[in-house]
């Protein structure tokens, strides 16, 4: 049972205790020491004896004496979705090793929603904030500057602040790509025989279905536009839409892009209501990464989006004063049917 009584360690204790400077302890507990060229085994001996006396910073009083509350806050649109999770992960480790505390919080895909949640942050004193995915990052962006909240746009970009996303131009290219090649080897495809579904009217799917479209149109020539299925980023929406084209031509397409795996998700709906044999030729391209839909009975291509050198960039823009207000694109990964990658979960300790 716990001590309620007991005092909890101050800095000034584990200075005594570690023979090192306040000053020197704080630096490790912040997690600015290695800035300060303080020795890893000091800041190990230092964190050891924080945990083992219970110390516990402060952050209200930090804040009223730095103007800092040591809060980060990351805004989704979504957490169902292992894209936004391995992101939410890497953030949450980036800001505890830089000796701050994160919050992620969803909107789900509301704008009006968004405004109030980060009201509420504000409210909070968090001192910078990341928005991810959001539906009016513009109209997040009024709520920021108004209270002079320093913030990084994330995954979809805005108009008034810095960006960091994915290439998602590159990304599709690579993807159509590789679902034509695949669907190639077993002979000559037509192009009303490759459709793409999924996505809305936002950046990152207007650049997928553009990059869809010039290489389709490059590889196999036709309209690329009439095939193209956009059903917002709904399973139930995206079923549908795979049922309405399965009762008018009484097949699948020969290979489809799907634009997310929250589309993939209502792909699956689909053919679970339908025979073997209704999806055994197929190749599907996903714009997403989910390690189980490699090893579907089909091949599944995926497109694997670096949500931690997303988050690392949007670190660096708010670190530096006066960041104009530019998009930052980074590459995604192409992965190859029955493949598994490591990812942001892999850096968690076992635990019996």
């Amino acid at each position: 049972m716990t001590d309620t009584g007991k005092k909890k360690a101050t800095i000034y204790d584990l200075s005594v205790l570690s023979g090192s400077s306040p000053s020197t302890v704080s630096a490790v507990l912040n997690g600015s020491w290695r800035k300060r060229r303080i020795k890893e085994a000091t800041a190990a001996l230092i964190r050891g004896l924080a945990d083992e006396h219970g110390y516990t910073a402060n952050l209200q009083a930090r804040g009223l004496r730095s103007s800092r509350s040591g809060l980060v806050g990351l805004l989704l649109p979504v957490y169902d979705n292992r894209y936004f999770s391995s992101m939410a992960q890497s953030f949450e480790a980036e800001v505890r090793s830089r000796g701050q505390c994160p919050i992620v919080v969803s909107a789900c895909r509301d704008p009006e929603e968004e405004r109030q949640v980060v009201e509420t942050l504000i409210s909070y004193s968090i001192d910078e904030l990341f928005i991810a995915g959001a539906t009016d990052p513009d109209g997040v962006h009024d709520v920021c500057e108004k209270a002079g909240l320093r913030y990084v746009n994330i995954d979809l970009p805005g108009t008034k602040a810095s960006s960091v996303i994915s290439d998602n131009y590159g990304g599709a290219r690579m993807l159509t790509q590789a679902i034509i090649e695949r669907a190639l080897e077993d002979g000559p495809v037509p192009p009303e025989e490759i459709y793409l579904f999924g996505g809305r009217n936002d950046h990152a799917s207007r650049e997928r279905i553009r990059g869809f479209r010039d290489v389709k149109r490059a590889m196999l020539g036709g309209d690329p536009d009439a095939c193209i299925r956009p059903t917002g980023y709904s399973p139930g929406m995206t079923a549908r839409a795979f049922e309405a084209f399965y009762a008018d031509h009484g097949k699948l397409p020969r290979g489809f892009f799907v634009n997310s795996s929250i589309n993939l998700e209502g792909l699956m709906r689909f053919l679970a209501q339908h025979p073997h044999e209704t999806f055994a030729d197929i190749v599907v391209g996903c714009y997403d990464y989910d390690p189980f839909g490699s090893f579907l009975p089909f091949p599944v291509f995926m497109i694997r989006q670096d949500s931690e050198a997303m988050i690392t960039k949007g670190f660096e823009i708010l670190g530096t004063s006066r960041a104009p207000a530019v998009t930052h694109l980074v590459a995604p990964m192409l992965v190859p049917p029955r493949t598994a990658l490591t990812g942001p979960l892999d850096a968690l300790k076992d635990i019996e």
